[in-house]
């Protein structure tokens, strides 16, 4: 680089970048998720034999790329190597694409074109998120049981691990709860939730895309019963188990009056029963003997009257 070119980059840096940071105003955001592709532009439609062009990458503005007299080189071994054959040089416009991005190849990028003594330069801040992973609903079995007060209800956790840049929220419905972010590189989220029931859902989500898990009620939490959070479906029950235990009762009544009954009349039956036998008389059997003809005997002398005939 001349010493022309090399003041205009060191003006660049200093009025691009300020004392504290790059002026916002002259920044483009660029986001993208791991694993994509991102191309960065010259805005240039051809490039003359005369241009030169530069590509920088990171707060120290290591150069990654360049084209000067239309031969174009990059620099893959740079930074321990992070852009090795990931970078690639339209060679009519000088656009950068990098291929198969990662979350190391986040940070600002500065083109920096020269034609004809006469710089112009363009920053872009580029933002790679990784990939979302679906998140995790557990039910968590030792804050449910910690204290007495506490062991109706059902305490929800929701988590992902390895994530960068993104936020993990509670809603019901439509309406956020709760959430926590992380920008870090490699992170871990979770968030609690007590008993809810199935219009509550769990969403991750980055700049780019998010990942949505809803709750499913009788998998995650079946005891879900507090007293102040109770489901829709618990009146109903109540009211059905109520109406059950109303029928059973009444037929156990049934069949306490109806076995007292029969007991009654058989009782009543047996006492009549003794009674009819004590108030039978059996009369004592006499014996006759038959009578007998007088006999008469024939006495030796017989009188006999005399029969007085009158005319």
């Amino acid at each position: 680089m001349n010493n022309v070119s090399h003041i205009a980059f060191i003006v660049f840096v200093l009025v691009a970048c300020g004392v504290f940071g790059v002026d916002p105003d002259k920044v483009k955001s660029v986001s993208v998720m791991e694993g994509d592709s991102v191309t960065l532009h010259t805005d240039l439609t051809q490039i003359q034999d005369k241009d030169e062009i530069e590509w920088r990458f990171g707060s120290e503005n290591i150069r990654i790329a360049r084209i000067k007299r239309k031969i174009f080189s990059t620099s893959d071994d740079v930074l321990d190597g992070r852009f090795r054959g990931r970078l690639h040089l339209n060679h009519q416009t000088g656009d950068l694409t990098i291929t198969n991005i990662t979350t190391e190849h986040t940070g600002l990028y500065q083109r920096i074109v020269t034609t004809e003594n006469k710089d112009t330069t363009k920053t872009f801040n580029v933002t790679v998120s990784a990939r979302l992973p679906v998140p995790v609903i557990i039910s968590d079995s030792s804050l449910n049981s910690s204290s007495s007060e506490s062991s109706s209800k059902c305490v929800l956790v929701c988590s992902v691990v390895n994530v960068t840049q993104a936020t993990l929220s509670w809603y019901k419905g439509n309406s956020l709860l709760s959430s926590i972010s992380v920008s870090d590189l490699n992170r871990s989220l979770s968030l609690h939730l007590e008993c809810a029931d199935d219009s509550y859902s769990c969403v991750i989500n980055n700049p780019i895309r998010n990942q949505t898990k809803h709750l499913n009620n009788t998998e995650v939490c079946q005891t879900c019963s507090g007293p102040d959070k109770e489901s829709p479906s618990q009146p109903q029950n109540s009211s059905l188990i109520m109406w059950i235990s109303a029928a059973a009762a009444g037929i156990l009544f049934i069949a306490a009056v109806l076995m007292i009954f029969i007991y009654r009349k058989h009782r009543i039956t047996d006492q009549e029963d003794q009674t009819r036998a004590g108030e039978i008389v059996y009369a004592d059997p006499t014996l006759f003997k038959r009578a007998q003809k007088p006999i008469v005997h024939q006495e030796d002398d017989v009188v006999y009257a005399g029969v007085a005939v009158r005319h």
